[in-house]
Protein backbone atom coordinates (compact mmCIF):
# COMPACT_ATOMS: atom_id res chain seq x y z
CA UNK A 1 0.00 0.00 0.00
CA UNK A 2 1.30 3.43 -0.47
CA UNK A 3 2.34 6.21 1.59
CA UNK A 4 0.23 9.53 2.09
CA UNK A 5 2.69 12.60 2.22
CA UNK A 6 1.63 16.23 0.92
CA UNK A 7 1.18 16.16 -2.48
CA UNK A 8 4.64 18.86 -3.23
CA UNK A 9 6.77 17.54 -0.54
CA UNK A 10 10.75 17.32 -2.73
CA UNK A 11 10.71 13.61 -1.02
CA UNK A 12 7.97 12.36 -3.61
CA UNK A 13 9.78 13.08 -6.70
CA UNK A 14 12.67 10.57 -5.16
CA UNK A 15 9.99 8.30 -3.84
CA UNK A 16 8.50 7.80 -7.33
CA UNK A 17 11.69 7.45 -9.26
CA UNK A 18 12.26 4.37 -6.97
CA UNK A 19 9.41 2.80 -7.47
CA UNK A 20 7.47 3.41 -4.12
CA UNK A 21 3.67 4.05 -4.47
CA UNK A 22 3.07 7.54 -2.82
CA UNK A 23 -0.55 8.44 -2.81
CA UNK A 24 -2.05 12.07 -3.03
CA UNK A 25 -4.36 13.20 -0.41
CA UNK A 26 -7.30 13.18 -2.90
CA UNK A 27 -7.08 9.35 -3.70
CA UNK A 28 -6.62 8.66 -0.13
CA UNK A 29 -9.80 10.32 0.65
CA UNK A 30 -11.20 8.14 -2.01
CA UNK A 31 -10.47 4.86 -0.14
CA UNK A 32 -12.71 3.30 2.78
CA UNK A 33 -9.61 2.41 4.58
CA UNK A 34 -8.24 3.55 7.86
CA UNK A 35 -4.79 4.64 7.58
CA UNK A 36 -2.26 4.30 10.22
CA UNK A 37 -1.47 8.23 11.36
CA UNK A 38 2.32 8.32 12.12
CA UNK A 39 4.14 11.61 13.19
CA UNK A 40 7.75 12.22 12.17
CA UNK A 41 9.18 14.66 15.05
CA UNK A 42 12.40 15.46 12.72
CA UNK A 43 15.46 17.14 14.76
CA UNK A 44 17.71 16.46 12.01
CA UNK A 45 19.37 19.68 10.25
CA UNK A 46 18.74 18.44 6.40
CA UNK A 47 15.73 17.48 6.95
CA UNK A 48 14.59 16.74 3.52
CA UNK A 49 17.11 13.73 3.64
CA UNK A 50 15.58 12.57 6.81
CA UNK A 51 12.24 12.69 5.69
CA UNK A 52 12.73 10.99 2.67
CA UNK A 53 14.54 7.93 4.26
CA UNK A 54 11.83 7.55 6.63
CA UNK A 55 9.02 7.95 4.07
CA UNK A 56 10.81 5.36 1.81
CA UNK A 57 10.82 2.74 5.03
CA UNK A 58 7.02 3.45 5.57
CA UNK A 59 6.09 3.27 2.13
CA UNK A 60 7.36 -0.25 1.38
CA UNK A 61 4.94 -1.51 3.95
CA UNK A 62 1.62 -2.89 3.01
CA UNK A 63 -0.75 -0.20 4.57
CA UNK A 64 -2.23 3.11 4.39
CA UNK A 65 0.43 5.52 6.14
CA UNK A 66 -0.37 8.92 6.70
CA UNK A 67 2.75 10.92 7.74
CA UNK A 68 2.79 14.06 9.67
CA UNK A 69 5.62 16.00 9.80
CA UNK A 70 6.69 17.53 12.99
CA UNK A 71 9.33 19.90 14.79
CA UNK A 72 10.36 21.40 17.92
CA UNK A 73 7.83 24.61 18.26
CA UNK A 74 10.74 27.25 18.99
CA UNK A 75 13.59 25.80 17.61
CA UNK A 76 14.92 27.39 14.23
CA UNK A 77 16.47 25.36 11.50
CA UNK A 78 19.62 26.51 10.12
CA UNK A 79 19.95 23.82 7.30
CA UNK A 80 16.58 23.96 5.77
CA UNK A 81 14.79 26.30 4.32
CA UNK A 82 12.44 28.29 6.36
CA UNK A 83 10.46 28.03 3.12
CA UNK A 84 9.46 23.98 3.73
CA UNK A 85 9.61 24.52 7.30
CA UNK A 86 6.55 26.26 6.93
CA UNK A 87 5.02 24.51 4.21
CA UNK A 88 5.57 21.01 5.51
CA UNK A 89 5.76 20.74 9.36
CA UNK A 90 3.67 21.55 12.00
CA UNK A 91 5.14 22.75 15.22
CA UNK A 92 4.33 19.71 18.08
CA UNK A 93 2.31 22.50 20.21
CA UNK A 94 -0.12 22.55 17.11
CA UNK A 95 -0.59 18.71 17.30
CA UNK A 96 -0.37 18.27 20.88
CA UNK A 97 -3.89 17.70 21.01
CA UNK A 98 -4.27 15.43 18.33
CA UNK A 99 -3.93 11.43 18.45
CA UNK A 100 -1.13 9.59 16.74
CA UNK A 101 -0.75 5.68 15.96
CA UNK A 102 2.78 5.96 15.89
CA UNK A 103 5.56 8.70 15.96
CA UNK A 104 9.08 8.12 15.10
CA UNK A 105 11.66 10.78 16.83
CA UNK A 106 15.08 11.03 14.73
CA UNK A 107 18.17 11.94 16.30
CA UNK A 108 20.13 15.35 16.60
CA UNK A 109 23.74 16.62 16.40
CA UNK A 110 23.69 17.45 19.88
CA UNK A 111 25.15 13.79 21.50
CA UNK A 112 28.50 16.48 22.63
CA UNK A 113 26.14 17.85 24.54
CA UNK A 114 23.61 17.33 27.93
CA UNK A 115 20.78 17.10 28.06
CA UNK A 116 19.79 19.92 30.45
CA UNK A 117 22.21 22.45 28.07
CA UNK A 118 19.97 21.49 25.01
CA UNK A 119 17.89 24.49 23.74
CA UNK A 120 14.49 22.35 23.11
CA UNK A 121 15.24 20.16 26.41
CA UNK A 122 12.24 21.48 28.03
CA UNK A 123 10.03 20.86 25.39
CA UNK A 124 11.54 17.36 24.34
CA UNK A 125 10.20 16.04 27.31
CA UNK A 126 7.31 17.45 27.35
CA UNK A 127 6.99 15.92 24.30
CA UNK A 128 7.86 12.45 25.51
CA UNK A 129 5.42 12.68 28.49
CA UNK A 130 1.96 13.35 25.47
CA UNK A 131 3.63 10.71 23.50
CA UNK A 132 2.09 8.34 26.29
CA UNK A 133 -1.67 9.47 26.26
CA UNK A 134 -1.19 10.80 22.60
CA UNK A 135 0.89 7.96 20.96
CA UNK A 136 -0.23 4.46 20.59
CA UNK A 137 3.73 3.29 19.81
CA UNK A 138 6.82 4.91 19.22
CA UNK A 139 9.94 4.26 17.42
CA UNK A 140 12.94 6.23 18.67
CA UNK A 141 16.43 6.72 16.51
CA UNK A 142 19.98 7.36 17.79
CA UNK A 143 19.83 10.63 20.00
CA UNK A 144 16.28 10.49 20.20
CA UNK A 145 16.64 6.77 21.85
CA UNK A 146 19.20 8.19 24.08
CA UNK A 147 16.78 11.25 25.08
CA UNK A 148 13.90 8.75 25.64
CA UNK A 149 15.60 5.96 27.89
CA UNK A 150 17.33 8.67 29.82
CA UNK A 151 13.77 10.47 30.61
CA UNK A 152 11.82 7.71 30.95
CA UNK A 153 14.39 5.73 32.94
CA UNK A 154 17.43 8.08 34.12
CA UNK A 155 20.14 6.09 31.55
CA UNK A 156 23.18 7.80 31.69
CA UNK A 157 25.14 8.81 28.20
CA UNK A 158 29.18 8.48 28.23
CA UNK A 159 31.21 10.08 25.45
CA UNK A 160 33.33 8.31 23.00
CA UNK A 161 36.90 8.92 22.57
CA UNK A 162 36.56 8.88 19.08
CA UNK A 163 33.08 8.56 17.05
CA UNK A 164 31.76 5.20 16.41
CA UNK A 165 31.06 5.55 12.48
CA UNK A 166 30.79 2.49 10.23
CA UNK A 167 28.38 -0.55 9.41
CA UNK A 168 28.77 -3.13 12.13
CA UNK A 169 27.39 -6.88 12.36
CA UNK A 170 24.57 -6.99 15.33
CA UNK A 171 23.19 -9.78 17.00
CA UNK A 172 19.68 -10.49 17.29
CA UNK A 173 19.30 -11.27 20.69
CA UNK A 174 15.70 -12.18 20.43
CA UNK A 175 14.36 -13.64 17.75
CA UNK A 176 11.31 -14.11 18.58
CA UNK A 177 10.78 -10.95 19.32
CA UNK A 178 7.95 -9.32 16.44
CA UNK A 179 10.05 -6.45 16.23
CA UNK A 180 12.92 -8.85 15.46
CA UNK A 181 10.78 -11.31 13.07
CA UNK A 182 12.59 -11.83 9.58
CA UNK A 183 15.69 -10.14 10.69
CA UNK A 184 18.95 -12.87 10.64
CA UNK A 185 21.01 -14.13 13.79
CA UNK A 186 23.72 -11.64 12.42
CA UNK A 187 22.68 -8.58 10.84
CA UNK A 188 24.65 -4.92 9.51
CA UNK A 189 23.61 -1.88 10.85
CA UNK A 190 25.10 1.59 9.86
CA UNK A 191 26.40 3.26 13.18
CA UNK A 192 27.03 7.21 13.22
CA UNK A 193 27.48 8.50 17.14
CA UNK A 194 29.78 10.10 19.66
CA UNK A 195 28.06 8.74 22.64
CA UNK A 196 27.08 5.19 23.87
CA UNK A 197 24.83 3.87 26.24
CA UNK A 198 25.66 0.43 28.27
CA UNK A 199 24.09 -2.28 28.85
CA UNK A 200 25.48 -2.32 32.44
CA UNK A 201 23.33 1.14 33.27
CA UNK A 202 20.14 -0.86 32.12
CA UNK A 203 17.85 -0.62 35.41
CA UNK A 204 16.54 -4.26 36.71
CA UNK A 205 12.91 -4.62 37.28
CA UNK A 206 11.85 -1.92 34.35
CA UNK A 207 11.24 -4.63 31.49
CA UNK A 208 13.26 -2.88 29.37
CA UNK A 209 14.92 -5.80 26.95
CA UNK A 210 18.27 -5.59 24.30
CA UNK A 211 17.26 -7.07 20.75
CA UNK A 212 20.58 -6.53 19.14
CA UNK A 213 24.01 -5.17 20.04
CA UNK A 214 27.18 -5.74 18.57
CA UNK A 215 30.57 -6.36 19.98
CA UNK A 216 32.29 -3.67 18.83
CA UNK A 217 29.58 -0.61 19.28
CA UNK A 218 27.26 -1.92 21.99
CA UNK A 219 23.98 -1.59 22.31
CA UNK A 220 21.24 -0.99 19.02
CA UNK A 221 17.81 -2.03 19.68
CA UNK A 222 16.20 -2.18 23.11
CA UNK A 223 12.29 -2.91 23.50
CA UNK A 224 10.35 -0.88 25.90
CA UNK A 225 7.27 -2.41 26.48
CA UNK A 226 6.26 0.08 29.70
CA UNK A 227 6.49 2.77 27.41
CA UNK A 228 5.59 1.01 24.52
CA UNK A 229 8.62 2.03 22.14
CA UNK A 230 11.50 0.54 20.38
CA UNK A 231 14.66 2.38 20.83
CA UNK A 232 16.73 1.76 17.93
CA UNK A 233 20.58 3.55 18.78
CA UNK A 234 22.00 3.21 15.08
CA UNK A 235 20.69 3.85 11.56
CA UNK A 236 19.36 1.46 9.60
CA UNK A 237 16.99 4.91 7.78
CA UNK A 238 20.47 5.73 6.33
CA UNK A 239 20.55 5.73 2.26
CA UNK A 240 24.11 3.75 0.89
CA UNK A 241 26.16 6.91 0.43
CA UNK A 242 25.14 8.83 4.06
CA UNK A 243 28.24 7.70 6.15
CA UNK A 244 30.34 9.04 2.66
CA UNK A 245 28.93 12.36 3.35
CA UNK A 246 29.32 12.42 6.75
CA UNK A 247 32.79 11.65 6.45
CA UNK A 248 33.14 14.25 3.88
CA UNK A 249 31.48 17.07 5.66
CA UNK A 250 33.93 16.01 8.78
CA UNK A 251 37.35 16.58 6.58
CA UNK A 252 38.25 12.84 6.75
CA UNK A 253 38.50 13.09 10.48
CA UNK A 254 36.94 9.71 11.50
CA UNK A 255 37.01 6.92 8.42
CA UNK A 256 33.67 4.79 8.75
CA UNK A 257 34.79 0.80 9.38
CA UNK A 258 33.79 -1.42 7.49
CA UNK A 259 31.98 0.12 4.98
CA UNK A 260 34.25 1.75 2.46
CA UNK A 261 36.10 -0.92 0.52
CA UNK A 262 38.97 -2.77 2.31
CA UNK A 263 38.64 0.99 4.38
CA UNK A 264 39.42 3.07 1.63
CA UNK A 265 37.60 5.58 0.71
CA UNK A 266 38.05 6.16 -2.62
CA UNK A 267 36.07 2.46 -3.33
CA UNK A 268 32.05 2.81 -3.98
CA UNK A 269 30.09 1.15 -0.52
CA UNK A 270 27.96 -1.27 -0.86
CA UNK A 271 24.51 -1.32 0.96
CA UNK A 272 24.56 -4.72 3.42
CA UNK A 273 21.36 -2.93 5.83
CA UNK A 274 18.59 -2.04 3.17
CA UNK A 275 16.64 -5.26 3.63
CA UNK A 276 16.67 -5.13 7.74
CA UNK A 277 15.72 -1.42 7.25
CA UNK A 278 12.87 -2.54 5.39
CA UNK A 279 12.19 -5.51 7.79
CA UNK A 280 12.85 -3.54 10.91
CA UNK A 281 10.05 -0.79 9.70
CA UNK A 282 7.59 -3.14 8.59
CA UNK A 283 7.44 -4.92 11.50
CA UNK A 284 6.98 -1.92 13.94
CA UNK A 285 4.78 -0.86 12.04
CA UNK A 286 2.83 -4.43 11.91
CA UNK A 287 2.89 -4.28 15.52
CA UNK A 288 1.00 -0.91 15.41
CA UNK A 289 -1.40 -1.91 13.38
CA UNK A 290 -2.18 -5.31 14.86
CA UNK A 291 -2.70 -3.70 18.52
CA UNK A 292 -3.72 0.18 17.60
CA UNK A 293 -7.47 1.21 18.84
CA UNK A 294 -10.27 1.06 15.80
CA UNK A 295 -10.76 4.31 17.05
CA UNK A 296 -7.98 6.79 17.08
CA UNK A 297 -9.61 8.67 20.05
CA UNK A 298 -9.48 5.72 21.94
CA UNK A 299 -5.60 6.13 21.87
CA UNK A 300 -4.19 6.89 25.44
CA UNK A 301 -7.11 5.59 27.48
Amino acid sequence: MPIRIADNLPARRTLESEGVIVMSETEAARQDIRPLRVALLNLMPDKITTETQIARLLGATPLQIELELVRISDHVSKNTSAGHISAFYRPWEDVRAEKFDGLIITGAPVEQIEYEEVTYWDEMRCILDWSQDNVHRTLTLCWGAMAALHHFHGIPKHALTEKATGVFSHANRVPANPIMRGLPDRFDVPVSRWSELRATDLPSGRGLEVLADSAETGLCLIADPAQRTVHMLNHLEYDTLTLAGEYARDEGRSLPLHYFPGDDPAGQPSNTWRGHGHLLFGNWINETYQTTPFDREDIGT
